[in-house]
């Protein structure tokens, strides 16, 4: 799967999860330099609490348009160190 915004490729991996139908790629798969930490947190009630980061590419910046749980619930382990996507990001197969 690739993740794509602006135009760049974000991340691809062949090893995404689908929870909720989101993929969830490895965090060892993202293109790191197009992620800032965002401030902001949002709570799952059965995945836990969730962190995000903004995307920067081309001078431009998506704020919160990726989503990790550093620490999940049991229900959900198998998605610690692994990121989604939304607001705008394309989900698609490489």
């Amino acid at each position: 799967m690739k993740a794509t915004w602006n135009g760049q490729t974000i991340a691809e991996s062949k090893h995404t999860i689908v929870i909720e139908n989101n993929h969830y790629f490895p965090e060892s798969d993202i293109k790191k330099e197009f992620f800032k930490s965002s401030e902001t947190h949002s709570t799952c009630p059965w995945k836990g609490v969730a962190s995000y980061y903004s995307i920067a590419v081309n001078g431009q910046e998506n704020k919160d348009a990726a989503w990790y749980y550093p620490e999940p619930k049991d229900a959900a382990k198998e998605i610690k160190n692994y990121v989604a996507f939304w607001k705008g990001v394309k989900v698609e197969q490489s």
